[in-house]
């Protein structure tokens, strides 16, 4: 059964309003909340560089380890976005940022392969939920034309932890070198855990997971949001049963594309700092430095592809070009060997495109489901899409090893990166409004 919804609200000339105050209240702890999670998600390709010298591992247990997150986090993505829509957000996303928090800690006793893919396995079980449930949180407070610009500074945390972390990582592991009674990356892993812990007491006192609860909002503004919220909801599906949930076509289309995006997105955050030494910077400190650069450039690029997007209302057309971009910037970061200068404005092509791609993604399949179906779509497309984050690293890593070569993995990334572009122009124009 399909459930259509309908409008009895008009909205207001002054609704802008409302919604700034909302951004203000809601989006700087939610950018936060990310960038955290997304530090301890890829601080690994950091701790790579003194990691595997220390424990005898090569890139293809590294690539399986940084991989096996995802396996984690599909298995366990769809049950936790349900149980956030039932316990609601701020107590769900605070269980998972203080329990990822606990377990990022825990790489800090890894010494075997074995050890390294059970703790990067349990962080990502730990951690499922927490992007499609904050996505769901925002859809219960933006509407559609108000969602994209959200979404974009929420998704702004991937880079800015690049951008932050990436400087901080390199000084973790040069600061600490040689402190007892931990070897540096050991330190990487718990001194970049605690601010996990921390932030989830902060979401669990602090966040407001329903606008009707807000008591910095009057009546009026309440309502204002809720006849938004109807009218952007009106033309929306709600799937009543399980299987014409999973037989909507659409949905295995944001699957694949998703899943192409995300090959391209943890090629660029695994193997950033690598590709950095690569090109002959050997300072850990210099490696963090230098990688903040692409993720500047990419935070602004965001930000203004997805402001272009909702400004245009050509969300497909913005979202293919990107993925072009960043095929170009990965594959020329192999094919041009000109040195620290050319290989970081490579990776700023590739940084933009992915990750401006992220922000403009998730406006689509929020724009055509609602209710029980949306919060089950974007855990649905974000669990099985994150399946390359398993193969994405794992595919490189194996290639770096067999073939004795480091760039025919990111060319077969460009490939993928090619190919979401082109089944998105094949989505219907009406999914850019």
């Amino acid at each position: 059964m399909t459930t259509a919804y309908t409008s009895t609200a008009v909205a207001a000339d002054d609704s802008g309003d409302v919604y700034k105050k909302a951004y203000w209240r809601l989006l700087p702890l939610i950018l936060i909340c990310y960038l955290v999670a997304y530090l301890d998600r890829v601080n690994v390709g950091f701790a790579k560089l003194q990691m595997l010298d220390a424990l005898k591992f090569d890139d293809a247990i590294y690539g399986f380890g940084s991989g096996i997150f995802f396996i984690g986090y599909l298995i366990f993505e769809v049950p936790s976005n349900m149980i956030l829509r039932k316990v609601g957000a701020r107590v769900w996303i605070a269980r998972i940022m203080i329990t990822w928090g606990l377990i990022s800690a825990c790489m800090l006793l890894v010494k075997t392969p074995m050890q390294f893919y059970v703790a990067r396995f349990l962080l990502g079980v730990a951690e499922a939920g927490f992007a499609p449930g904050i996505m769901y949180l925002l859809t219960l407070w933006f509407p559609a034309q108000r969602r994209g610009r959200a979404m974009a500074i929420y998704v702004m945390g991937a880079p800015l932890a690049f951008i932050i972390g990436g400087p901080v990582s390199g000084w973790i592991l040069s600061a600490f070198h040689g402190v007892a009674p931990l070897a540096a990356w050991q330190w990487l892993f718990l001194v970049e855990a605690i601010p996990a812990v921390i932030l989830g007491f902060v979401v669990y006192f602090y966040l407001v997971d329903d606008f009707r609860n807000a008591r910095w909002l009057n009546a009026t503004e309440k309502e204002q949001i809720a006849a938004d919220l109807r009218a952007d909801n009106a033309t929306k599906v709600d799937h009543g049963s399980v299987r014409e949930f999973l037989g909507n076509t659409k949905l295995w289309v944001f699957v694949l594309i998703y899943f192409c995006l995300i090959m391209g997105l943890y090629a660029v955050g695994f193997w950033m700092p690598s590709l950095i030494k690569r090109s002959g910077i050997a300072d850990p400190l210099w490696i963090g430095l230098y990688s903040a650069i692409p993720n500047i450039v990419a935070a602004a690029a965001l930000y203004l592809s997805s402001r272009s997007a909702d400004l245009t209302g050509k969300r497909r057309l913005h979202f293919a070009l990107f993925m072009c971009i960043a095929a170009v910037g990965l594959c020329a970061s192999m094919l041009i060997d000109g040195g620290p200068l050319i290989t970081i404005i490579c990776l700023s092509l590739a940084a933009s495109g992915v990750y401006s791609c992220i922000g403009l993604f998730w406006a689509l399949p929020t724009s055509m489901f609602v209710g029980t179906s949306v919060a089950a779509a974007l855990a649905f497309i974000n669990s099985f899409g994150n399946i390359a984050g398993f193969v994405s690293p794992y595919l490189v890593g194996w290639l770096n090893v067999s073939l004795g070569r480091t760039d025919v993995g990111m060319y077969i990334i460009g490939i993928f990166l090619v190919c979401g572009a082109l089944i998105t122009m094949a989505l219907p124009k009406t999914l850019d409004k």
